[in-house]
């Protein structure tokens, strides 16, 4: 019997989208018909960096649930840790640029920039630090920051925050970078959070450039990619609070953006299976992503909705 060559994307999400995700794993698990931890590769941007991580060091499907819905674990920090870190909403940011460098790029090349990424160097710089989520990863490493799992490919993706390109840390001719600091420049939002330095650059969350990076696989040999993109949404609600509504409309960038690296991928011969959160998904998400108050009601959410869409899948 032939073992079909799997690959997973964990796309951007925050908190909820994290929660998303997790909830959808055991769907996703049971259709791909093996423990995640064993499937060929894993790309993994900001939210989905850490569930990545996560997955290839020693965590099952039911471990990352049980450690969402407050269940303590004696080798990584709660998840009220997470929230004390980061919060619901950014602390003031510092008043400078977040990379004058990148926008003197943009100037002289201004193609050689993406218009996401200029915006990013435009916000103030962030303050938030990523502690809990430096020891997370640490311990999933058991205090060897420079392992990365061996049999399996593990991409981590960030934005250099000097040029605005994108880096898939893990990949074959990427910047080296300890596991920890990959996960922690992936998640580091700009305006949010301090951009994390590995040797001399700045990097910052992987979002920036895009919400899952699915199309870095263009060239890989799969049969099968399943992705889970939190920020996407292929059905829509249709809510009445304006902060709410104005996040819809941002998500339909991002699932436009998320379609075209599909078709790109698709093009190379795999089957892709997208998974985005559905109406009863963004109505227990609302308009804040980062909400951990939300989280239970989210990853219950999940547990439903995603399996429903793997059978729609079929």
């Amino acid at each position: 019997m032939t073992i079909k060559r799997v690959a997973l994307v964990f796309g951007a999400g925050g908190t909820l989208g994290a929660a998303w995700m997790i909830g959808g794993l055991a769907a996703v698990q049971e259709r791909i018909g093996r423990p995640l931890s064993e499937v060929d590769t894993m790309v993994g941007t900001s939210a989905g960096s850490i569930v990545a991580a996560a997955l290839r060091h020693g965590f099952t499907v039911e471990d990352l649930v049980a450690h969402q819905l407050g269940e303590s674990h004696p080798a990584v920090p709660g998840t009220a840790e997470f929230e004390r870190d980061s919060g619901r909403l950014p602390p003031p940011p510092r008043m400078r640029l977040g990379s004058a460098r990148m926008l003197a790029t943009a100037a002289l090349a201004p193609h050689s920039v993406h218009p996401r990424a200029i915006m990013s160097a435009v916000l103030p710089q962030g303050r938030a630090e990523h502690a809990a989520l430096r020891r997370y990863v640490q311990a999933l490493v058991h205090e060897d920051p420079a392992r990365w799992p061996a049999r399996h490919r593990t991409w981590i993706v960030g934005v250099d925050y000097e040029s605005g390109r994108r880096v898939v840390f893990g990949r074959d001719g990427s910047p080296a970078a300890p596991l920890p600091d990959a996960v922690v420049a992936s998640c580091s939002i700009p305006g949010w959070h301090r951009p994390a330095v590995i040797g001399d650059r700045r990097y910052v969350d992987g979002g920036v450039r895009s919400s899952t990076s699915v199309d870095v696989l263009h060239r890989e040999v799969h049969d099968e990619i399943y992705v889970l993109a939190p920020m996407a949404s292929h059905r829509t609600d249709r809510p009445r609070h304006p902060a709410a509504r104005a996040e819809r409309l941002v998500r339909q960038v991002f699932t436009a953006q998320l379609d075209r690296e599909v078709r790109k991928v698709t093009r190379a011969g795999a089957r892709v299976i997208v998974l985005t959160p559905g109406p009863a998904d963004l109505e227990a998400m609302g308009a804040n992503l980062m909400d951990g108050r939300r989280r239970d009601t989210v990853l219950r959410t999940a547990q439903a909705s995603v399996p429903a869409a793997l059978r729609a899948a079929a």
